[in-house]
């Protein structure tokens, strides 16, 4: 990219998702927080209508809700579905003012510490990423370049979109050292990219520790389709951990224990995601992996 000339931060993607929801506001109310020298930077709400609800979503996530088949069909008239094309027209690559880097601002109930999510490994971001590791060893970043995701999610409007997650934090509550630490990790994110334009990050080499998507695993479910197992206690809150072929990850209610059974060592995340209990889905698998 020649240079960054509008950025979007946007907070209730998720409407009980608070911290972003505060940190937007917050922004609002103080924008010299958020402006930067070399381009102009607009915070907005993702999901008014949720927020307002203090729900994740009215009828339908509106984080997987910007496919661009999706967005053209006009008939879809759900709440979500209206909301992704306004967004669309107002910030997404033909609409009336598009921007170049969406920063999207997320919280979970899982252990994922300060992650930041790339849906792609071009250059641009995995120096983008590990210029914040440098600053900040415990931030860890978690590509869902080949799940998918990039294509269906808010942060696809741009050409290069990110998503902060943080955690582990209850919805519908604001964990102020989560908030404190999100809002410096944006400021470093604004002040790359002013000194991206700037020419002064085009450091030849970088190195960064890189978590891989390779795939969801299921809650297991009866004939019935009943759950019939939780997170092993083991698991819970060892994200970025890893899991070793024949360790714990499920406890049935007979307290019978389900061993994972893969062949090579796999670090999970997203164990025991709130929201995901709707999908039945009680971790993602990645690989990890050393970017230099």
């Amino acid at each position: 990219m020649d240079s960054v000339n509008r950025v979007a931060i946007v907070g209730g993607t998720h409407g009980n998702e608070l911290i972003g929801v505060q940190l937007v506001k917050k922004f609002g109310q103080r924008p010299d927080l958020v402006q930067r020298s070399t381009f102009s930077t607009q915070v907005l709400l993702g999901n008014p209508q949720a927020v307002a609800a203090r729900a994740r979503y009215i009828d339908r996530d509106l984080n997987r809700s910007f496919e661009r088949d999706r967005l053209n069909d006009k008939t879809l008239a759900g709440c979500e579905d209206r909301r992704a094309r306004h967004l669309d027209q107002a910030i997404g690559p033909t609409g009336d003012a598009p921007v170049d880097v969406i920063v999207d601002l997320h919280s979970t109930t899982s252990n994922m510490g300060l992650t930041l999510i790339v849906d792609s490994e071009d250059s641009f971001t995995l120096r983008l990423a590990s210029h914040l590791q440098s600053l900040n060893p415990s931030v860890k970043v978690y590509s869902t370049a080949e799940s998918g995701r990039g294509r269906v999610a808010l942060r696809s409007l741009a050409k290069f979109g990110f998503c902060l997650e943080v955690g582990p934090v209850a919805q519908n509550v604001v964990d102020a050292r989560l908030f404190q630490s999100t809002e410096a990790l944006v400021s470093s994110i604004l002040d790359y990219l002013d000194q991206y334009n700037q020419g002064k990050f085009l450091q030849p080499n970088f190195s960064l520790t890189l978590y891989r998507y390779l795939k969801a695993v299921a809650y297991p479910k009866d004939e019935h389709g009943e759950t019939q197992a939780m997170i092993h206690p083991e698991l819970q809150f060892k994200d970025y951990e890893p899991l070793h072929p024949g360790d714990p990850i499920f406890l049935t209610l007979e307290d019978k224990t389900i061993a994972y059974e893969g062949t090579a060592v796999v670090y999970p995340v997203f164990i025991n995601e709130a929201a995901y209990y709707e999908k039945s889905i009680a971790m993602y698998l990645t690989e990890k992996k050393q970017i230099s």
